[in-house]
């Protein structure tokens, strides 16, 4: 059997679908991966083929940074990241704006790449990242199977009555405008006219004959798998298309002899990483720093393109680098301090680690929303938080080390681990169906 997995070229969404495809070559089958080069180190770390496909202008292997961008993409970021420092409806405005060249990059020539290197590895499965639009758009125009990974809160694929770009819930941190929020869903409704109109001219482009939609943002695969806690999903009222929950898809990461010392010497601490992209977000990292130090709880600290410098004096006996191992970490936290990104969210709440989300952009909103309204940790606005506001939050979401839900979810997702799913749906006689 092989498994084709088709994943832009940033690290954050490939290290999900790798350890997907680790239950297929676990089960000594062939896995190909149809990404950039950026992420090529990681395709060989997992033991997998790749076949070269880049699909978007950017890319990053560990953490981004701007300058190392293309210009144009460069310049967007720097936009992005000044966005995040206004707010909340600003930044999903920005994002919205962008939405065309960033999610549909050459989409043609993207979309028969995609088909060329179906035809060469010739999968029994497929399974691509729900964001690489012009992949998933040459599939279905093709008719070909495949199934749709949604790495983020399910939201990320909206349902009947909602618009892309525009959060179903916020946390109660939040308090916008009402106008603004109107004008914000406005524009999300005319960039998703736009995205559709393109979206169906690609297609044609494609195959003349190829079925139009009335919402591209709303497509889906044949099969649609949650990167998410069903646990966190249930009760928000969303009807979903046809699914399975992942729970989460952990990894396994190269043990780090340092990395062991200080968690074997360290009882208690919290986990703080803002991820690939908000980790430029030193000033928020220094506040949060502060809080710890406060409260007196050590930390590791993932400081990704922040200059450790920015954080201030941080105590010796912290562990404080660009990049760490997050799962090993969290494994061992009682805490962790995250910006709303599905890596960590899942990462953490699967082994039953309480989060303080201080979300900045796109659905973390809606995944710090969920957090907070279930209980598995709290919600605020980093860009209002005070060190005070932090240490408050800190205080009460390590009191929910332990709780009934979060040993629910860990016990459950050890029971059954997302790529173990993952494997028993598409190994099914009809994949689609199951």
């Amino acid at each position: 059997m092989t498994l084709l997995v088709i994943s832009p070229d940033y690290a954050s969404h490939l290290l999900p679908l790798a350890t997907i495809a680790t239950a297929w070559r676990d089960a000594g089958h062939r896995v190909v991966v149809a990404t950039g080069p950026a992420t090529d180190p990681i395709v060989r770390e997992f033991g997998f083929e790749r076949l070269d496909l880049p699909l978007g202008r950017g890319s990053n292997a560990r953490v981004i940074r701007a300058e190392e961008q293309p210009a144009e993409e460069s310049d967007s970021l720097r936009g992005f990241f000044d966005a995040t420092r206004r707010g909340m409806v600003p930044t999903l405005r920005y994002q919205a704006r962008e939405r065309l060249t960033d999610l549909m990059w050459e989409p043609v020539d993207a979309g028969r790449r995609v088909l060329a290197a179906v035809d060469a590895v010739q999968p029994d499965a497929i399974i691509v990242d729900h964001l690489a639009f012009s992949a998933r758009l040459a599939l279905q125009t093709a008719g070909i199977c495949y199934a749709d990974v949604v790495l983020g809160h399910p939201s990320a694929l909206p349902v009947a009555g909602e618009v892309y770009g525009y959060p179903p819930f916020w946390p109660t941190a939040f308090d916008p405008d009402e106008a603004e929020l109107s004008d914000l869903r406005t524009l999300c409704e005319e960039v998703s006219a736009r995205f559709t109109a393109e979206w169906n001219r690609t297609a044609r482009a494609l195959r003349p004959d190829a079925p139009l939609t009335a919402d591209a943002f709303g497509e889906h695969g044949d099969l649609v798998l949650y990167n998410y806690p069903a646990a966190l999903a249930d009760g928000d009222g969303r009807a979903l298309p046809p699914h399975a929950f992942l729970g989460s898809t952990r990894r396994v990461e190269a043990v780090d002899d340092e990395v062991e010392r200080w968690i074997a010497a360290t009882p208690a601490f919290a986990y703080v990483s803002f991820g690939s992209f908000l980790s430029v977000r030193g000033d928020v990292l220094r506040r949060v720093a502060e809080a710890l130090i406060e409260i007196g709880m050590p930390a590791a600290i993932a400081t990704g393109s922040t200059p450790v410098s920015e954080l201030g004096e941080i105590p010796e006996d912290w562990l404080v680098r660009d990049y760490l191992p997050q799962v090993r970490l969290l494994s061992a936290a009682t805490t962790a301090v995250t910006h709303g990104g599905n890596n960590s969210v899942t990462e953490a709440i699967g082994q039953g680690v309480p989060l303080l989300v201080l979300p900045f952009s796109t659905d973390q909103f809606a995944g710090a929303a969920a957090i907070e309204r279930t209980g598995a940790g709290a919600a605020l606005d980093p860009n209002a938080a005070s060190v005070t506001d932090l240490v408050t939050a800190l205080r009460t979401v390590r009191e929910l080390a332990g709780s009934p839900l979060l040993r629910g979810i860990a016990r459950e997702q050890q029971r059954m681990p997302g790529p173990a799913i993952a494997y028993e749906l598409l190994s099914a006689p009809d994949p689609a169906t199951s």
